[in-house]
């Protein structure tokens, strides 16, 4: 991968590595001792306020690659970068999972026994962020998602699509650089997995968050900005 590629619809300019919120060059990641090849060679450029879709089958490299992108694992060679910072590097991969990145997976991790408010809270308090303010973000943010009235109920009372609009919310509490959705609405039927998928696309651009969502819905993946095919650990442009 080049320092500067293309941006589209931009007159052919370059677009500096440092510019983009998200690369990957090259990167490899196999397990059980290299027996099990899972990613070959994956590269890719997120930027600003781009949804990127990473489209394909199940056990194709999608979550691996979300993975390696949300420090939550390393890979075995090959560069990556994520809002300036080097997910290969412990440290890094701390500060990006608590002031960088948001998270949202298909089933949800929200602490079932927890209310709406005090899972929110959650990311908020690993920042130190003040309690008054982060009141105040709870409330915009769930007003927006329709929870405004569901505040004090637990995760285990609400319903599906109730429970991945908070992890939405969730994601977006410290105003992270990226959000990483792995098969978002992949629990969910198919009106309310559009409902939620329309939702967060609305809310990552309002707030000029970059998304890759990892989905094998092809519907999903084409109502993103752009669109890479993942087929047996390599990435292709559609």
């Amino acid at each position: 991968m080049n320092d500067t590629s293309p941006t589209p619809g931009n007159g052919g300019a370059k677009l500096r590595k440092n510019d983009l919120v998200a690369w990957a060059d090259e990167v490899w990641k196999s397990y059980d001792g290299g027996r099990i090849g899972v990613l070959q060679g994956a590269s890719l450029e997120v930027r600003p306020g781009q949804m990127v879709a990473l489209w394909g089958p199940s056990g194709s490299g999608k979550s691996t690659l979300l993975h390696l992108l949300g420090g939550l694992d390393v890979p075995d060679r090959g560069d990556l970068s994520v809002c300036g910072l080097d997910p290969r590097k412990e440290a890094d991969r701390l500060m990006l999972r608590r002031k960088h990145l948001g998270f949202v997976f298909q089933l949800h991790n929200l602490i079932p026994d927890l209310t709406v408010e005090e899972n929110l809270h959650v990311p908020a308090l690993a920042v130190g962020r003040p309690r008054g303010e982060s009141a105040e973000r709870i409330r915009e943010l769930t007003e927006k998602v329709g929870l405004g009235h569901r505040l004090g109920h637990r995760i285990q009372d609400l319903s599906g699509g109730e429970r991945q609009r908070t992890a939405i919310c969730r994601a977006l509490m410290n105003s992270p650089g990226l959000i990483l959705a792995d098969e978002p609405t992949g629990s969910l039927d198919e009106k309310t997995g559009e409902t939620v998928f329309a939702l967060l696309r609305s809310l990552a651009e309002r707030e000029g968050i970059a998304v890759v969502l990892a989905t094998h819905e092809r519907r999903f993946a084409e109502a993103c900005n752009h669109i890479l095919r993942v087929r047996e650990g390599r990435l292709s442009e559609v």
